[in-house]
Formats: structure tokens, C-alpha cells, sequence
């Protein structure tokens, strides 16, 4: 994994908006109609070329596919593991963000249904672990791996990731004895694609909105419980991850929730502790956005452990507004002074479009131009810490 040695290199977080044609393909895919399996195949190929040379015309230097052959965590988990069943919840058994929506049920029942999942192709029913485990997504994660190197031939970028979800992000357990036992059992699935994207020469990242997820989504847990079942998730995701060096690995983890009050966000210095845990080379956060900016001081008495790197997000998705390159720059030198200028990379606060959709929240012309944006903050903030 390449450090900031000599300028503030720039990333994202992963997922991007797909195209409408090929949204049109994926959506008669997900949803069991007919469709051009062969259509499909080299729209998914020819999307990622786009996605990965619209980064680098747009100044990121770590690039990914944009998970452009992704409907979304739901049906990924469909496709890519055995054991697993969509089911509606029960009332109540829904715990997802619970406090918040709570709080602002109003608001959220409107952003559910027409902001956040307007537009969704793939339905969002929770996956359910209804029997033994076992991963079946060889054949998809050998064509993103093909992709994503088609892709980059002839093209200059610094490096490349390749995100896939943490165990705890899959789905809930009505099968095994224990969700110990169901957390192991799905990590070990999983880290055949972990080692299948490192194998490929690729940066490995994990995404876990779930760890932070955790501290709202039941109330009725003491904070104490709810620490306990994300170290069990830090747990099984260490374990699958075993024997891939730290530096392949980069972890990302969010709030879930994009636009909204977001009061009930996990606070960073609550997990900053969790997150380091992880046996990762760097770890992405969010940092723009108006609930966790003020944030970069929990660096001043955490220790950043040696040879790690942060990469906090400078640019936010939960806003269509351009982040002035300014701004940017202020944001990285705060962590450069905290942590050193080369442990750190400039990011996004999440992904742009998780869920495949007709109708992402930041249009992709304003993603472009935050990423515009975010790599002349980097230069600017180059000048400030190396001249």
C-alpha cells in the first residue's frame, strides 16, 4: 500500500453511480427477467473502463471499479454466498438505525422511500442465514477482477482497490447456535474474496458501516453490550483476514445514513479504539460532513499506530455541495499535523451510489467535480506540507 512519501495522494470509497443502460440490464438481472446475459457481461466491462478512467482524468490516484456490477449489499450477499434468504422482518424485528428514525420518523419514512432507496433496482430485504454458509461468487469476483484490469491497462493510476463487505455486514442468523459461531462461519466464506482480490495484485478494502451501526440500532442495549457485539465482529473479520498482510488492507467504515439529522451517529472517540483493531494498513472514516469534521481532534491523544495511514474523508456524500479546494486543503493538514503528512490520503466520506440506483443521491457530474475539488485541495495542501 503506497503512503503519501512525497504529496498527498487522493482516493474514494468505493461505489459510484452506474449507467442508465446498464442499470436497465442489472435491474431485469436481479429481479429474475429476461435479459442478455452477454449485454450484460460487456456493459458491466465496459462501464468500469469508463468509471476507472473518469478517476484518473479527475485526479484520483487510488481507483476502484466503482462497483459498477453491484446491484447492492443485499443482492451481493445473494449472489455471492450460500446459506442465505431475503425476508421481510417481523415488526419490530427491524433494529436498523432505530433510535434515529425515532427520532425524526417523519423525515425518514420520505428519505427512505424516495432519497436514500428512490430509485433502488434491487428490493432491500434483509438476507437471512437460514443454513451452512458457504461462498458461491467465484465466478463474479473473477469478472471484476478481469474488469477492473482491463480497465486499468494503458492507464496511470497509483494504485487500485477492490471493496467487499466485512462479515457483519451479510445479513442476521436464524441457524447457527451462537452469532459467534454465524460471524466465523461467514468469514471464512468470505475470505476466499478477500485472498482472490489481494492474489490479484489489487488493494483489498472492507466496508462495515455496521460497526458503527451498532451504538443505535437497539436502544435497549447498554453501551457496553453494543461494544461487545462489534468486537466480536472485529473478531471474525480479523480471523478471516488472517495471513493477509495489513498493508493490502484498508478498512472503511460510515454511518449508513447519508443525508439526514444523524444525531444518533456513533461519536469517533467511542470506537476509534475498535476500528484500530482491525488488521488493516489504513482506515477510512468519515470526517466532512457537518455531524464528524470536528472529529480530527481525537488524533490529538490517539496514537495513529506505526507505519498505519488515515484517510479521512475530505469531500462528503451527504451534500450536493462542491467542497472549496480550500477547504480541502484544511482539512488534510489537520491530520497531516496530527499524524504526519505521509499517513495520510485524501478521501471521500463514503461511497457515492451503495445501492445501484436510477436516482443517486449526489448527481455523478457534482461527484466528478468533488473530486476535481478534492485533488486540488491535495495539491494545495502538498505545497503547505513539503515547501
Amino acid at each position: 500500500m503506497k503512503h503519501s512519501t512525497d504529496r498527498i495522494l487522493t482516493t474514494h470509497c468505493g461505489s459510484l453511480a452506474r449507467p442508465k443502460d446498464l442499470l436497465d440490464l442489472m435491474k431485469a438481472k436481479v429481479n429474475g427477467e429476461p435479459y442478455d446475459k452477454n449485454a450484460y457481461a460487456s456493459r458491466v466491462q465496459s462501464a468500469v473502463a469508463e468509471i476507472v478512467r473518469n478517476q484518473i482524468e479527475n485526479g484520483i490516484d487510488v481507483v476502484t471499479d466503482g462497483e459498477q456490477g453491484k446491484p447492492g449489499f443485499f443482492a451481493y450477499v445473494r449472489e455471492r454466498l450460500a446459506g442465505f434468504e431475503a425476508k421481510a422482518p417481523q415488526a419490530g424485528g427491524w433494529k436498523q438505525w432505530a433510535a434515529e428514525v425515532a427520532a425524526f420518523p417523519e423525515y425518514y419514512e420520505n428519505y427512505f422511500s424516495r432519497r436514500m432507496m428512490g430509485g433502488s433496482i434491487a428490493p432491500r430485504t434483509p438476507m437471512v442465514c437460514t443454513g451452512p454458509v458457504s461462498y458461491r461468487g467465484q465466478e463474479a469476483i473473477r469478472k471484476d477482477i478481469e474488469n477492473l484490469k482491463a480497465a486499468l491497462g494503458g492507464l496511470k493510476a497509483e494504485e487500485a482497490f477492490m471493496p467487499a463487505v466485512a462479515p457483519s455486514g451479510v445479513g442476521t442468523n436464524e441457524f447457527y447456535r451462537s452469532d459467534e459461531e454465524f460471524l466465523r462461519a461467514v468469514g471464512e466464506a468470505l475470505r476466499e474474496e478477500y485472498q482472490a482480490i489481494v492474489d490479484a495484485g489489487f488493494i483489498l478494502q472492507i466496508d462495515d458501516p455496521w460497526l458503527t451501526e451498532v451504538h443505535s440500532q437497539d436502544p435497549s442495549l447498554s453501551f457496553s453490550e453494543r461494544r461487545k457485539i462489534a468486537e466480536r465482529s472485529i473478531d471474525a473479520l480479523n480471523h478471516a483476514l488472517r495471513g493477509i498482510p495489513a498493508e493490502k488492507i484498508r478498512f472503511h467504515t460510515c454511518y449508513g445514513i447519508n443525508e439526514g439529522p444523524r444525531v444518533h451517529d456513533a461519536p469517533l472517540k467511542d470506537i476509534v479504539d475498535l476500528i484500530l483493531k482491525v488488521n488493516a494498513g489504513a482506515y477510512a472514516f468519515e470526517a466532512a460532513n457537518a455531524r464528524h469534521e470536528h472529529e480530527y481532534h481525537v488524533w490529538e491523544t490517539v496514537k495513529l499506530p506505526e507505519g498505519k495511514v488515515l484517510i479521512p474523508g475530505v469531500i462528503t456524500h451527504a451534500s450536493n455541495i462542491v467542497e472549496h479546494p480550500e477547504l480541502v486543503a484544511e482539512r488534510i493538514t489537520r491530520y497531516a499535523k496530527l499524524v504526519g503528512r505521509e499517513n495520510v490520503i485524501a478521501g471521500s466520506d463514503c461511497g457515492f451510489s451503495s445501492q445501484a440506483t436510477y436516482n443517486p443521491e449526489v448527481h455523478p457530474k457534482v461527484v466528478w467535480a468533488k473530486f476535481q475539488a478534492m485533488a486540488e485541495g491535495a495539491l494545495l495542501a502538498t505545497k503547505q506540507l513539503w515547501h
